[in-house]
């Protein structure tokens, strides 16, 4: 089961504020987040917890921008 965090509580865990998940995101240092509703955004847990075990193990900026591309790309189509 695939399990969603919204905004606040992506804040929460990566220990960022607003704006510094938004320059993330801009940075390719965090994914995208999946479009809900006109006024519904959320990550996947999964990604999130994927960043934060690469961020923990002191991976490089690169190799977490390879890491996000990954996450990315398994992301299902979209019609």
């Amino acid at each position: 089961m695939n399990s969603f965090l919204r905004f606040q509580k992506v804040m929460e865990v990566m220990a960022m504020s607003r704006s510094t998940v938004h320059l993330r995101v801009k940075q390719g240092l965090l994914t995208t987040p999946v479009r809900l509703g006109q006024r519904c955004t959320v990550w996947p847990e999964h990604e999130i917890s994927a960043i934060n075990a690469a961020r923990l193990a002191l991976k490089t900026n690169d190799e977490i921008r390879e890491l996000v591309k990954q996450l990315q790309q398994q992301r299902p189509k979209r019609d």
